[in-house]
């Protein structure tokens, strides 16, 4: 018999919390990444997928900044976890650039629904990225 909804709750409560923070930091990430992205398409200085290029990096500074500090408590300094962060965050921008060209340009999604899909979908990525590897905690440091 499965354990209870309350011991798996109770067994896994550190990574809920810090995945919930994580949603809240994205929240917060993918504001600034949508508002930059808005702002570039309806001023008409860029296409969807170039200013959701835009918003990316935007929405990137944004992430690492509350992310580092509030969502992984990270003991790395931050010339060990940008290298890291940035390889994440690399991976992600080329998904977020195909994932766009793919539902704006060839399945003819709105730009700001295709971005909603992308993000979603990118998250799950990013999160495992950073959790395991780009602010992982060293050996040693801050309550490892």
């Amino acid at each position: 018999m499965p354990p209870p909804i309350a011991a798996l709750i109770h067994q896994y409560r550190d990574l809920i919390r810090q995945f919930s923070t994580f949603v809240g930091v994205g929240l917060a990430a993918t504001s600034a990444h949508f508002a930059a992205l808005a702002l570039v398409v309806e001023k008409g200085w860029l296409g969807p997928v170039a200013g959701s290029a835009v918003g990316f990096v935007v929405g990137g500074v944004v992430s690492y900044t509350l992310n580092r500090r509030f969502t992984f408590e990270s003991s790395r300094s931050h010339a060990g976890a940008v290298p890291r962060f940035l390889v994440v965050a690399l991976v992600a921008f080329v998904l977020n650039g195909v994932l766009m060209d793919v539902l704006v340009h060839r399945l003819g999604l709105f730009y700001l629904l295709a971005q909603a899909i992308t993000t979603g979908i990118i998250m799950l990525w990013t999160f495992s990225g950073y959790r395991i590897w780009a602010f992982a905690h060293r050996t040693g440091a801050r309550g490892a």
